[in-house]
């Protein structure tokens, strides 16, 4: 029986069509978004339209090969996270590699049975919504809880750590107000003594980091994040 899917889009890059055919259908069949390219060169204008979750490439195509397409599409800012897979027939060990290090995510051999394709994509794409768990994603700001990163447009945003933990308590709930108590107790502890200016502070630095204001001061109450 095969593993049940996850929602998600696919993009699947081959210059074979009936290579592109068998999968595509499987995909489908297994619930998955899918659409095809031919060669590099559409794939990354198809991607830019498609905005898939995963992108699997062959390496051997005509006009751009696998490689390069990797490359340039991890050059760009809205693919940098995005799932790659090298699907191809090149099955050394050197091969292998050198995807891998251009920035994919795995390498799977030619010729695989279609239903093992599919639990393998099942996998990547489980992974994916396990690591999406520990991240806040709030329009262009994403707070990762795991690494202590804030990034905003693309941009890794430097905080100290009570920053960091305080606009992650504020973004977990948006439009809840924190009361002024209830945060210096979540940030700083009851063991800490510290003033409510502490409080302005630290989220004065955080506006000013960011650069835009995504904290709304409620007077004489406390705080909320807003986009």
């Amino acid at each position: 029986m095969m593993d049940q899917a996850v929602a998600g889009k696919i993009l699947v890059v081959d210059d074979e069509t009936d290579i592109l055919e068998i999968i595509s259908y499987n995909l489908r069949s297994a619930g998955y978004d899918t659409v095809i390219a031919k060669d590099g060169s559409e794939a990354i204008q198809k991607a830019k339209i498609f905005r898939p979750d995963l992108i699997m490439l062959d390496i051997m195509m005509p006009n751009k090969n696998g490689i390069d397409t990797c490359r340039d599409l991890r050059k760009l800012p809205e693919f940098k996270e995005t799932m790659i897979l090298f699907l191809t027939a090149l099955n050394d060990e050197k091969s292998e590699i050198e995807g891998l290090n251009m920035g994919a995510d795995d390498y799977i051999a030619k010729p695989i049975k279609p239903k093992l394709l599919v639990s393998r994509i099942n996998a990547l794409f489980r992974r994916l919504y396990k690591q999406e768990e520990t991240k806040l994603l709030l329009g262009d700001l994403t707070i990762d809880r795991e690494k202590f990163a804030v990034t905003y447009k693309d941009q890794e945003i430097v905080l100290a750590k009570k920053e960091f933990e305080l606009l992650q308590l504020l973004a977990s709930k948006p439009g809840r107000v924190f009361l002024r108590n209830e945060i210096l107790n979540q940030v700083w502890g009851t063991e800490v003594i510290v003033g409510d200016r502490t409080i302005d502070v630290h989220i004065r630095k955080i506006r000013q980091k960011i650069g835009i204001d995504l904290i709304t001061t409620v007077k004489g109450v406390g705080y909320k994040f807003e986009m």
